[in-house]
């Protein structure tokens, strides 16, 4: 698109100025123009603008090319920030981010079940604590509150063994409308799941092809899916709700069991709890035999019912790339991933196109840190999906 003298078309320029910088890390004037199609007096005036904001900050001429130097123009690091909120079933976390996705600040609190008032509650007084580590002045700077949460959060009750009516408060919450007032800031409401996949595609290393699956495996299974390069909500923005694939056929009448009794966490927790081991301290990392064995016990139910639903998902979708990550401690991912590689490659694959199978780079934090992530994407991207970064683009630091 190129340049123009209106408003609405100078913010979409400049985003999209800014989008390139920061995928590219910094660029001069000159190829600002040449990426964006704008002309050069065009681009040389938003940069100026987005310099005086502090935006873009302006690093030292390089030299000993052809021509004159040239000036590059990079993301101020403190020239906007983020706040991610991730309201799970077992914890809540808050993340401060700066311009380049580096984490300032991060807090967590664990708890038996997400009680609506109490969690609500803490989670103001979290966001409070985190912005309290940016000035005065950087408070202006804070582009919004990004929140991953499961939907439906109030039919999980029985799943967490409290009472059936402990969750009703989720129901009527308007959780981004509550956060919004109580904090000051634009808030948006995202799936976990969906920010966990907006993680990986922003700052991961694995999501490059058009379209990819992806998997977090936490308290409960969900996940996330990337189409024609973009992140696909849905219409009901509840894409990529493999928890609730079945798997069989129905019996008597009932219902088939869901992927979500098959491959959640949180039945490996209960057996873990079970066998006198603190479930918390072992999926952090403290793995012993004992909890090997546990744990292997879960991958035997857990990796082909993941294999039939990935399977399942590429029939209809015709995915390239599929990742798997999830709240597990990196050797239990990658043996996941292994195994799950070895199960897919038993089914018949004719009539489906290849794909490639990746771990996730970035692990049990994917959720809040893409709930951190999207506010400044939804700020300073001219495009209102998620890309795909193109193929130029480097991860932020």
């Amino acid at each position: 698109m190129k340049g123009g003298d209106t408003t609405g078309l100078r913010a979409y320029n400049a985003r999209l100025i800014v989008s390139e910088i920061r995928q590219a890390g910094a660029l001069s004037k000159a190829e600002i123009a040449r990426r964006t199609g704008l002309s050069g007096q065009a681009a040389s005036v938003i940069v100026n603008a987005l310099l005086n904001d502090g935006v873009l900050r302006k690093e030292a001429k390089v030299r000993g090319q052809v021509g004159q130097p040239s000036t590059p123009y990079s993301p101020n690091p403190r020239g906007a920030f983020s706040i991610g909120v991730k309201i799970g079933r077992r914890s809540l976390e808050v993340m401060l981010v700066d311009f380049l996705g580096r984490t300032l600040e991060r807090r967590e609190q664990v708890y038996d079940a997400p009680y609506p008032d109490s969690t609500l509650a803490r989670a103001r007084e979290l966001v409070a604590e985190v912005r309290a580590a940016l000035s005065d002045r950087e408070h202006a700077r804070i582009v919004g509150v990004g929140v991953a949460m499961p939907y439906d959060l109030h039919e999980w009750a029985a799943e967490l063994d409290i009472p059936s009516d402990a969750l009703a408060g989720w129901r009527s919450a308007d959780v981004a409308a509550a956060l919004a007032r109580d904090t000051g800031l634009p808030t948006t409401l995202y799936n976990d799941a969906t920010a966990a996949c907006a993680a990986e595609m922003i700052v991961g290393a694995t999501i490059t092809a058009s379209s990819a699956l992806y998997v977090y495996i936490g308290t409960f299974v969900g996940g996330g899916v990337v189409l024609d390069r973009r992140l696909h909500r849905g219409a009901q923005a509840n894409a990529g709700a493999i928890g609730s694939v079945p798997l069989g056929p129905v019996r008597a009448g009932r219902a088939p069991p869901q992927l979500i009794e098959h491959a959640s966490l949180i039945y490996l927790e209960r057996a873990l709890t079970a066998a006198g081991h603190d479930a918390g301290a072992v999926i952090g990392g403290a793995v012993d035999g004992a909890a090997e064995r546990i744990f292997a016990d879960w991958r035997r139910r857990a990796i082909p019912a993941l294999a039939q639903t990935i399977v399942g998902a590429r029939g209809i979708f015709d995915f390239e790339t599929v990742v798997v990550d999830g709240f597990l401690p990196t050797p239990w991912r990658t043996q996941v991933v292994a195994e799950l590689t070895r199960e897919l490659a038993a089914f018949n694959p004719t009539g489906l196109s290849p794909a490639t199978l990746h771990e996730g780079s970035i692990g049990p934090a994917a959720r809040v840190v893409g709930a951190a992530l999207l506010p400044l994407n939804d700020r300073f991207s001219p495009d209102t999906d998620l890309l795909v970064r193109n193929s130029h683009a480097q991860p932020e630091a």
